[in-house]
């Protein structure tokens, strides 16, 4: 496993495992999004923070490839052309309202699973126009991931409760063969996001199982 592979969640290794020729360019962009998410998980000083969030903007404007070699999701990026994928500006701006705001509200939830979850799912997709329904499953996938994460049940509760009223903009959507991490993605999330469940630790055996059936039979 290489260093940008290194301490990705398990769920995005197997996602990205079915993303075909594209595999590379999906673990470079979970890398990053891994990498922003402990930019917010270790901070406690939020000017600090910001100043984390703001070297990876940096890194993206970079158009001389200089800023951050040697770091091995930036490498991994660049190789993989993954840099260049729409959407990463907006992963920043979501993990940033964790970073700085200490309660998040409903108002701090939309822009976190607007920004994260749409522009990750933009980016995997490499879609620059990309239909609003794939934004909104987008969203879905990084609620139930924050109702997984975070200790405060009243966020969790709300994080699923947006989740839930985002889900029918996504029904009835057609997914192009491209896509199939991502429509695995969302629908794992949305069969525990209409019982009430968040994103679960690691990747038990029936999390496991449910991936495989989804990426078999489609459900």
């Amino acid at each position: 496993m290489s260093g940008a592979e290194d301490g990705l969640p398990p769920l995005a290794i197997l996602l990205a495992a079915h993303a075909g020729a594209q595999a590379e360019r999906h673990r470079a962009i979970w890398g990053f999004d891994g990498r922003l998410a402990k930019v917010a998980r270790t901070t406690s000083d939020r000017t600090i923070g910001q100043m984390r969030l703001a070297w990876w903007n940096d890194v993206i404007d970079d158009a001389d490839n200089r800023k951050g070699r040697g770091e091995p999701v930036v490498d991994a990026m660049r190789a993989t052309g993954a840099m260049a994928a729409p959407g990463l500006v907006a992963i920043i701006d979501g993990w940033e309202v964790l970073v700085v705001e200490p309660d998040i509200d409903a108002q701090g939830l939309r822009d976190y699973a607007v920004g994260r979850g749409g522009g990750l799912f933009r980016a995997l997709a490499d879609a620059e126009d990309a239909p609003a329904w794939l934004t909104a499953a987008g969203q879905v996938w990084a609620l139930w991931d924050l109702a997984g994460h975070v200790d405060d049940v009243a966020l969790a509760q709300a994080a699923l409760g947006q989740a839930r009223e985002l889900l029918p903009q996504v029904e009835g959507a057609r997914w192009p063969r491209a896509w199939k991490p991502l429509r695995i993605a969302f629908t794992l999330a949305r069969a525990d996001v209409l019982a009430g469940r968040g994103a679960p630790a690691g990747m038990p055996r029936g999390l496991a199982l449910r991936l495989l059936r989804i990426a078999l039979v489609g459900r």
